[in-house]
């Protein structure tokens, strides 16, 4: 069993750390060394940045990776997007959705239409915050836990964009895309092509792909380490909002609307 033990944790501890578990704290030291500058590493770049031996290193790594919290591509390795397991209830303490509130209602007030925000959930978007729009007659029908499908919205697209590439060709794998509207794209190629530019261009659209008749655009909100943790979506009509809309006046309002947000829970 001591061969499962890190070699370096094996000297006594001082008498007023002995109620602290020291092999959590260097666990803990290897998640922090991945951020937004460094989201894939060697075994090297985590020895060196987090002190560790590389092979005390290399066992956090692996038992990492066998539950599913890292995924190793090539000689790197990056978390997963199921580290947000652990995160969402965390950042629910710090008060994600208290701060993007009232940001969101003031993104619908300013845009005239419904702001929304999601996070992944297996294959399907969950929303789980909605500003409505005001005093609009015609709304968009979605409601705060709301499941649709990722591959089919902005919202999903974005967090899919989020996860690492083993994570995303697994998810994509389970995906059994069908035609919601003749615009939805279904070819898994084409999907994964699509995501790729929605990770290269920080946001997506989404042109009646759900729905005939409903546009929308959606950016990422990011945990202070750079971690996708949610979508922030507008949505409209296409009856009265076009894609030149999308494109030249609400992406740049979303886009300072998240900025804000993340720079919240950063402070």
């Amino acid at each position: 069993m001591d061969d499962a033990i890190p070699r370096d944790l094996h000297a006594p501890e001082p008498r007023e750390d002995r109620e602290i578990v020291q092999s959590v704290l260097r666990a803990l030291d290897v998640l922090r060394s991945f951020d937004r500058q460094t989201p894939r590493q060697t075994l090297s770049q985590v020895a060196e940045r987090t002190g560790l031996s590389r092979a005390t290193a290399r066992r956090f790594l692996l038992t990492f990776t066998h539950a599913g919290y890292m995924e190793q591509e090539g000689g790197r390795f990056r978390p997963t997007a199921k580290l947000l397991e652990l995160g969402h209830s965390a950042v629910a303490s710090l008060g994600l959705w208290d701060i993007a509130r009232p940001i969101m209602a003031d993104l619908s007030v300013r845009l005239g239409e419904a702001a929304f925000a999601a996070v992944l959930d297996g294959e399907d978007a969950l929303y789980v915050a909605h500003a409505p729009s005001p005093g609009r007659v015609v709304a968009v029908g979605i409601a705060v836990g709301r499941r649709l499908p990722a591959y089919a919205t902005s919202v999903g697209r974005v967090l899919l964009a989020g996860l690492g590439d083993q994570a995303l060709a697994q998810a994509l794998a389970a995906m059994k895309p069908s035609a919601l509207t003749p615009n939805t794209v279904t070819s898994k190629p084409k999907l994964r092509a699509i995501i790729e530019e929605v990770r290269r261009n920080g946001f997506s659209i989404v042109d009646e792909e759900l729905e005939v008749g409903l546009r929308s655009v959606s950016v990422p909100l990011r945990a202070p380490g750079g971690a996708v943790l949610a979508a922030l979506n507008v949505c409209g009509p296409s009856s009265r909002v076009t894609a030149e809309v999308l494109h030249s006046r609400f992406l740049p309002e979303l886009l300072e609307a998240a900025d804000r947000i993340n720079r919240s829970l950063r402070d």
